[in-house]
């Protein structure tokens, strides 16, 4: 069977206060999907069950070691998926509020693509 991409979305996602690239990651994937219906899996492609198609997910985020993987494709609601952290984003200084559990200034910025793909003969 050959895999056949449906769609790529892209999303960015920030964490302003914490400094964890866990949570930008996870708001990058959730912004690309957050405004998505796919009624092409269905229709086109012919699943009979969400969890058919494959999603293939992209991270660039900095600190790359330090995300928790299950958290971010947790953000995906169906689908076998799978995810590559690479380093990128940004880190920009904001502002620092201790009561928000700040360590410093920094913020971090991910992008991110998750891609849909299904298996055809």
């Amino acid at each position: 069977m050959a895999l056949k991409r449906l769609i790529i979305e892209m999303g960015m996602g920030v964490d302003q206060h914490g400094q964890e690239p866990t949570v930008a990651a996870a708001r990058a994937v959730r912004n690309a999907i957050a405004h998505n219906a796919l009624p092409g899996v269905w229709e086109v492609a012919g699943l009979s069950d969400p969890d058919e198609m494959i999603v293939e997910v992209k991270v660039a985020v900095p600190y790359p070691e330090q995300v928790r993987k299950e958290e971010v494709l947790a953000v995906l609601p169906f689908g076998r998926k799978t995810l590559t952290v690479e380093s990128g984003g940004m880190v920009v200084q904001g502002r620092a509020i201790p009561s928000l559990n700040d360590k410093n200034d920094d913020m971090f910025i991910a992008v991110a693509a998750v891609t849909v793909l299904v298996e055809k003969e």
